[in-house]
């Protein structure tokens, strides 16, 4: 994620309770407390942590339970991005302790914000985003027409454009075919 951060924030989400660290580049905590899971206290703490500087949000949960901080976050301008639960355990065992908390968590996403960039993944709903997954979605359509198509026959498959087929292997009495070279 390109960008000068002042505030590395990384809000541990979990289904009834909710925690944030606040790291400074420089790797001091700015912020260490539960975090609310209400619109107007979490603009609170965003406003407090952007006296700082600018604010990189860190989640875990991008969707579902995680919902909530990153659109406060977005709409008080601050950077999101997605760091994803594979990352988070294994970097997680670098650190010491081994107890699982939401606190430590917190810890863990706001550390890997500030020292790992790059196992960060973009949070974005904006157009560019949008078109990117359209053109994947098609590719894949492309694929799965293409697939379906090669052995119903149907489509733009012509028996002249498709190499004929040879007998490659003999087995247990049947032939297996395969392209010929």
């Amino acid at each position: 994620m390109p960008g000068d951060y002042s505030v590395f924030l990384g809000p541990d989400v979990g289904k009834s309770e909710h925690h944030a660290t606040g790291l400074a580049p420089d790797g001091r905590q700015v912020h260490d407390a539960p975090l609310p899971n209400t619109e107007t206290r979490l603009r609170e703490v965003f406003d407090k942590l952007a006296r700082h500087g600018s604010v990189l949000v860190v989640v875990d949960q991008p969707a579902s339970i995680g919902a909530l901080p990153v659109a406060v976050a977005r709409s008080c301008g601050h950077q999101v991005a997605y760091l994803p639960g594979l990352a988070i355990r294994r970097i997680a065992d670098l650190h010491p302790g081994n107890a699982k908390t939401d606190a430590r968590d917190a810890f863990v996403i706001a550390d890997a914000a500030r020292t790992l960039p790059h196992t960060l993944r973009r949070v974005d709903t904006g157009e560019e985003t949008l078109a990117e997954l359209e053109v994947l979605v098609g590719f894949d359509d492309d694929l799965a027409g293409g697939a379906t198509r090669w052995p119903t026959g149907s489509g733009v498959c012509s028996p002249a454009s498709t190499p004929p087929w040879k007998p490659c292997s003999v087995r247990r009495w049947r032939i297996r075919p395969c392209w010929s070279c």
